[in-house]
């Protein structure tokens, strides 16, 4: 069967060190997943599209299938790929960037021996060569898809991967930046990659280092970004909520976050990408899109891993 919506990008193995709930080491993760998982609180039919090495678990490519995910997508490359990922917070949700050894001596946890070595400077999300996927590995069935997301990938890829996918029968194409995307001297590739996308979803963080130089207005940016042929920009601004843009009709929402219980906020901004495109589906109406997208960003923050807003009731 053919997926109806295909989330691209760099899968991890994550070790998380939230403020007060237990550590999460040595699991799952990586923005594709948190993204099918935000979409799968809403819809059926997920698949991911990524690449890893011989070192990867298998158990979990296991995992992801029997939740529903296709994972046809998910090539296996000869040998070992670093894709460990390590993020620590402070008593408020501030993402800390010194040290995995410093997180870890200060929590008294023992330091996890698979962590020797990490350096976050040189994570391997930075190489096109190795984990962004390659075309001619992409399955034929997932370009009849109806939905193609693109999380942050080195910005070449991201390019490659779209026009692959523009060759076949998707009608909504979104997309999350990388920080290498959203440079001033990368207006030229953001431009070819904004022509013709549904739906943009920046930081405040990577609008601000686009446009640093210009203008301090978000909803200027956001016009900026519309006129580059862009139906919908949505500026993820964290627990302040979005902001969404229509630039057809040049309409303009503030929308809150929904409120939840935080335990763990990794990958809340692409459970949101997922739950809009979600949402986006049913109803084509951005507003309800990011409503969607909002309760699944919610579910995920309460709990850690991709998949951890599977487990609540429908009825919430």
């Amino acid at each position: 069967m053919n997926p109806r919506a295909v989330f691209v990008g760099t899968l991890r193995r994550e070790y998380i060190l939230p403020p007060e709930s237990p550590p999460a080491l040595d699991k799952p993760g990586g923005a594709p997943l948190y993204a099918a998982g935000g979409w799968k609180v809403w819809e059926e039919d997920a698949a991911v599209l990524s690449r890893v090495g011989e070192d990867f678990p298998r158990q979990w490519i296991r995992d992801f299938e029997a939740l529903g995910i296709d994972v046809r997508g998910i090539q296996i490359a000869e040998g070992a790929l670093d894709l460990r990922f390590f993020r620590a917070y402070d008593a408020h949700y501030k993402i800390l960037e010194t040290s995995p050894i410093a997180h870890f001596s200060q929590k008294s946890l023992p330091f996890p021996k698979s962590l020797l070595g990490y350096d976050a400077s040189n994570r391997a999300q930075g190489s096109s060569d190795t984990v962004s996927p390659r075309l001619s590995e992409i399955p034929a069935e997932y370009l009849d898809a109806r939905v193609l997301h693109l999380s942050p990938m080195p910005p070449d890829a991201q390019l490659r991967i779209l026009a692959a996918f523009k060759r076949g029968t998707v009608s909504t194409f979104s997309l999350a930046p990388s920080p290498a995307l959203t440079q001033p001297s990368q207006i030229h590739l953001l431009r070819a990659l904004l022509d013709g996308l549904t739906a943009f979803f920046p930081s405040e963080e990577d609008l601000r280092a686009l446009f640093w130089s210009e203008t301090r207005d978000l909803w200027e940016m956001a016009e900026a970004l519309g006129a580059m042929g862009c139906e919908f920009i949505v500026i993820r601004r964290g627990a302040k909520g979005q902001f969404l843009y229509d630039a057809a009709g040049k309409k303009r929402w503030e929308l809150p976050a929904y409120d939840a219980r935080l335990a763990d906020p990794t990958g809340a901004g692409d459970a949101f990408c997922g739950g809009f495109l979600a949402g986006y589906q049913r109803e084509f109406d951005p507003v309800q899109a990011a409503l969607r997208g909002s309760v699944s960003a919610s579910l995920n923050v309460e709990g850690s891993g991709p998949f951890y807003a599977l487990h609540a009731h429908p009825a919430l």
